[in-house]
């Protein structure tokens, strides 16, 4: 069935089964245009002021697409549900007790109960074989609970269209890493969780010098240290803790481990932690060590994101003509209304605990990003992976980014700023020193109301929503491809797709017109491209960006291995890339049936 703005039934589809807001089971969202309407009502109604005008900017904005919200959000605003209406936590740290463990766990119940997926840092678990001080057993480490995280994330969502999401993390200087590195080997564990190794920049120092690389672990209150003790900021903490060096590994021997367990069977991801705090705008009174579950929105305990994307193929005049234009006015001023919209979100949303109330707005974080990146490149006759498309790239994402932060500034004149906001300490971060000089000025005097204000997230399921845009800033996967998806029932169904710059192309110059080289699929761009372009719009995001590099089964492990050296060289904050392997299943399917899957798909997006 295909009405209205949806080109094709998935889009309708995606839409009945996760967005239309049904009551008693009947739906009360007719078309697609209520509800736009309900999101823009609900979230113009906290205004204390003007709130049928709001109403009618958010509507704008929301109209065709070109602004798509978080999925919580397009779900749960104006809804009379329970929920959360924020896709993702990171949740508290985990107390090294059994009282502590299930604590952690019952939290992240609770909070995925009302559709928000979690991560988790688990380097504060004493290392497997450790004495268990007090009860004199032997611990089993991080790891071994991870898989009761995974059997309470599949029993709360056993049923329903969407699926849990989690993120694991672990220090690169925990004990039990080598465990961790392996940990979803096996193709039926884990499967709701996703792995990063928190690298610091001591670690990638002693892989380039071929160094030892001593594993710790803090000691316990009144432990008497055997061996060698040295100091660490330790997870879970904001002070330097004495740690007992309990084995040493050659540090190029551990990168290689990390290195062919994500070249085999796709993770673990790499956080640059050292970075991610470096440059975090709140480094002064936040430490962080994991983010949600999709790597984009680093955040401190108890930390929640609140998402949107601006749909760039909405702001493209004259496709595919030697007249095509980027509409940077159009983008400006969409980007100024999003900032209000996801602000909003705070005063609207409930927590699933008090304390993640707290922390999110104690900074009112948000992420405002792009999508639709690679098929605005192809209509405007661009080819992404080309010097011309990383600039463009680079200059979409400031004018998101110093547009989102001018609209803070005028929120925190009118608003107040956020709490936690001291101008001094956020004035010297490093991110905010490099933005333009106005607004610099423009905090120093009003303050900001978002202590973050862009990422780039993977939006695979609301840019399935607006016609099947390609992804964030990823490639084009395919022109016309298969992808599973999830149904109402929690039963999963394979669907023929096609890419919305194809299909427009096609509606313009017919079906045996011969397609632009403009038009270039993932796995026709080399690695190199890939990583220039998350580089070029890196320098303009606050939080992160979740990116995927897609490689050939083919490609040797060593190339494989530098791509994340070089992601490192280039100022990222992370790294995922996949290679097609037998261990992990399918969601994208390509024109020729060969099995592609690009991590934080569809089916690991919490939306």
């Amino acid at each position: 069935m295909i009405e209205g703005h949806f080109l094709s039934d998935i889009s309708f589809r995606i839409w009945d089964i996760r967005y239309r807001y049904r009551k008693a089971g009947r739906p009360v969202d007719q078309a697609v245009e209520d509800t736009w309407r309900r999101v823009s009502r609900a979230l113009a109604g906290v205004e204390p002021r003007d709130q049928d005008a709001w109403e009618r900017r958010f509507y704008e904005i929301l109209e065709g697409f070109r602004f798509l919200p978080g999925g919580r959000i397009l779900a749960g605003a104006g809804a009379s549900r329970r929920v959360t209406l924020f896709n993702c936590f990171v949740m508290g740290s985990i107390e090294d007790s059994l009282d502590g463990i299930f604590e952690a766990l019952k939290e992240g119940a609770l909070t995925m109960q009302q559709g928000g997926g979690v991560g988790y840092d688990f380097s504060t678990l004493r290392p497997s074989g450790e004495l268990a001080h007090g009860v004199g057993a032997t611990a089993s480490g991080p790891v071994s609970f991870m898989h009761i995280w995974d059997s309470m994330c599949a029993t709360i969502l056993s049923t329903g269209a969407r699926r849990g999401a989690m993120m694991a993390t672990l220090r690169c200087d925990h004990p039990d890493i080598e465990v961790f590195i392996v940990a979803k080997r096996d193709p039926q564990v884990l499967r709701h969780f996703n792995l990063s190794v928190l690298v610091t920049d001591d670690f990638m120092q002693a892989v380039k010098e071929d160094a030892e690389w001593p594993l710790v672990f803090p000691l316990a209150d009144n432990e008497l240290a055997v061996g060698k003790v040295v100091e660490r900021l330790w997870s879970g903490g904001s002070v330097s803790r004495r740690c007992k060096v309990v084995r040493r590994i050659s540090a190029r021997v551990l990168w290689d481990k990390i290195m062919r367990a994500a070249y085999e069977y796709a993770e673990p991801g790499v956080l640059f932690i050292d970075r991610v705090n470096r440059m975090n705008n709140l480094w002064y009174c936040e430490r962080i060590s994991a983010t949600n579950p999709c790597g984009e929105i680093p955040l401190p305990c108890y930390g929640a994101c609140n998402l949107g994307a601006i749909n760039l193929t909405q702001f493209i005049h004259a496709p595919f003509t030697s007249s095509a234009a980027l509409d940077l006015e159009g983008i400006r001023v969409a980007a100024e209304t999003a900032v209000r919209l996801l602000d909003n979100v705070y005063d609207l949303s409930l927590f699933p605990l008090e304390k993640q109330a707290q922390t999110a707005c104690a900074s009112r974080r948000i992420g405002l990003g792009l999508t639709g990146l690679a098929d605005a490149l192809a209509m405007l006759g661009i080819r992404y992976g080309s010097t011309e498309s990383f600039d463009l790239g680079g200059k979409i994402m400031q004018e998101i980014s110093h547009s989102a932060y001018r609209a803070s500034i005028e929120l925190a004149r009118e608003k107040g700023a956020f709490p936690g906001f001291v101008a001094g300490k956020y004035l010297s971060g490093e991110f905010i020193r490099t933005l333009p000089e106005d607004i610099v000025q423009g905090i120093a005097r009003y303050g900001i109301r978002n202590s973050h204000l862009t990422a780039i997230a993977p939006t695979g399921t609301v840019s399935l929503l607006a016609n099947n845009v390609s992804s964030g800033l990823e490639p084009i996967f395919d022109f016309e491809y298969e992808r599973r998806i999830r149904e109402a029932d929690g039963s999963f169904n394979t669907v023929s797709v096609g890419d919305y710059a194809f299909r427009q192309f096609r509606l313009r110059h017919g079906e045996d017109a011969a397609l632009p080289d403009t038009f270039v699929r993932a796995r026709e761009i080399p690695p190199e491209a890939h990583l220039e372009m998350q580089a070029a719009l890196q320098q303009h995001v606050d939080n992160a960006i979740s990116k995927t590099i897609n490689v050939p089964r083919d490609y040797s492990f060593d190339a494989f291995r530098s791509i994340y050296e070089n992601a490192y060289a280039k100022g990222l904050k992370g790294c995922t890339v996949f290679r097609p392997n037998p261990f992990t299943g399918e969601v994208l399917l390509s024109e020729g049936g060969a099995a592609e899957r690009q991590c934080c798909s569809i089916e690991r997006e919490a939306d």
